[in-house]
């Protein structure tokens, strides 16, 4: 199979004619060919959306009617569920019934953003009877989006959604790990009837698509969700044309559990909040610190379910935990368990390939126990089915532990003190945190991290504001004082 860009209503190889290959997780054996884009396939990209944003209907369309193509995007995303599903399954190794609920995931993305674009008001300041000011929000410009491989079709289109919403015309540069749910978009978008231009896709290594698409002056709006240190390399490249930048990074998400929560389901949140979508999520709740008077048990007990987590081929049903992404991304997990256990951490589960899967990326549900803050293990993100238990005895240690990182994506607090949640909640240092629950998300609410863990916010009228520019306009009703400079 081959994937070729998709620029101005087409299908398109590379200028240069190169490719890559992309690999299936549980086999490691090629299946896909994709075309590479370089820095001349970009510039024809930026100049298909270029035109879409200067000459086009797009970005001058009512609310309304976007918001009507917005809906019928959705309908054709779910007409395609269980062919998303399949796809996202084999190109990414996620279980499939996890890939499932990322399929519907991204229908709901569309027609969440169409009822936001039909229900956000403009801002209007009356200054008494002498001074209308009112506010109109401009769509920004071509959109550069940036992709990860992790779930990457829900993850495309809660970029692309409020960014065609707001008006703007899109270069998307899916992950070159997992290209090829996206291959599906172009035909989706044909269906609902967005205009030949206002879609674009790249494929590409991020040191080259990527970059190019940062460095283009006529990109004003780059958003990316990736790794940290990339993150840092945009942000240092896009500075030369002062791009507004929304960044969604690293995580290392403590879960705090006290000795008055309700174990048993802070347990179930602990398991599924690191082992679900294979461990390969920003808000993985990979750092799990635990009051010391419940510490024994709840060891015993997390490292019981997680040597219960159903690792297997991820098209089976029955597969709680499937293939890591990638033979790369593996072997990097995999040196992560052999620095936890040459830093003294305790073994309690998993830490190897499953007996009964002897080729392709599996790696079976890891735990550490006893780990102090000191080590690699709990400071630096691992992406994979890999946790970190540590005690604590105090409120305020808990609070330390919590907070002793360079990220601050998001954080779970498991307590039933109701004094000691708000105390916690104003002093945790993430951009998110969920009091017992797990991560449950409603799309209303903002979406980010502070430190390490990026910069901007996502969700709902946040969303528009990234891709919008907020022009304000100032009518003078009656004859305001004018100083008379020069007057004789």
């Amino acid at each position: 199979m081959n994937l070729q860009h998709y620029i101005g209503g087409e299908h398109v190889p590379s200028v240069s004619g190169a490719t890559f290959t992309a690999l299936e997780p549980a086999t490691n054996e090629e299946y896909l060919t994709v075309s590479a884009g370089q820095a001349e396939d970009i510039e024809a990209a930026v100049a298909a959306a270029r035109k879409a944003f200067t000459e086009g209907p797009w970005p001058k369309m009512p609310a309304q009617q976007r918001a009507g193509i917005l809906r019928k995007i959705a309908d054709a995303i779910e007409k395609r569920d269980d062919e998303i599903a399949s796809l996202e399954c084999r190109d990414t190794g996620l279980p499939i019934t996890q890939a499932r609920g990322q399929a519907h995931r991204a229908a709901q993305n569309f027609r969440f953003f169409a009822d936001v674009i039909t229900t956000l008001g403009e801002d209007v300041y009356r200054v008494a009877s002498a001074q209308l000011n009112y506010v109109i929000r401009k769509p920004i410009g071509v959109a550069g989006l940036i992709t990860p491989w992790n779930t990457p079709f829900m993850l495309e289109t809660w970029k692309l959604a409020p960014a065609l919403a707001a008006g703007c015309p899109v270069i998307l540069k899916p992950a070159e790990w997992s290209p090829l749910s996206a291959s599906l978009l172009p035909a989706i978008m044909e269906e609902a009837g967005v205009p030949a231009g206002v879609f674009n896709i790249v494929h590409g290594i991020g040191e080259e698509a990527g970059a190019a698409l940062v460095a283009h002056p006529d990109v004003p709006i780059i958003s990316f969700t990736g790794e940290t240190t990339t993150g840092q390399i945009i942000m240092r490249n896009a500075a030369d044309n002062l791009k507004t930048l929304s960044m969604e990074l690293g995580g290392k998400s403590p879960l705090v559990i006290f000795d008055d929560a309700d174990l048993d389901r802070a347990l179930d949140a602990a398991v599924f909040g690191v082992f679900s979508l294979n461990g390969e999520r920003c808000t993985a709740s990979s750092r799990v610190l635990v009051q010391d008077t419940i510490y024994e048990e709840f060891v015993q007990r997390f490292a019981e379910r997680a040597s219960r987590v159903k690792v297997g081929a991820p098209d089976d049903p029955a597969t709680e935990l499937g293939a890591l992404v990638h033979p790369e991304h593996y072997g990097r997990v995999m040196e992560y368990v052999q620095i936890g256990i040459d830093e003294g951490a305790r073994l309690v589960a998993g830490g190897s390939r499953p007996d009964t899967l002897p080729v392709g990326n599996f790696l079976s549900a890891t735990v550490f126990a006893d780990v102090s803050p000191k080590m690699r293990i709990f400071q630096e993100e691992i992406f994979g089915p890999v946790v970190c238990v540590t005690p604590f005895s105090t409120e305020e240690e808990a609070l330390e532990l919590a907070n002793d990182t360079r990220y601050g994506l998001a954080a779970y607090l498991w307590t039933n003190n109701l004094r000691r949640t708000h105390r916690l909640a104003q002093q945790i240092e993430s951009g998110m945190l969920w009091v017992n629950s797990q991560n449950v998300r409603d799309l209303r609410t903002p979406f980010g991290g502070v430190k390490a863990s990026g910069l901007g916010r996502e969700g709902g009228k946040h969303s528009i504001d990234v891709y919008t520019e907020s022009h304000i306009v100032h009518v003078a009703t009656e004859d305001l004082p004018i100083p008379r400079f020069g007057a004789s």
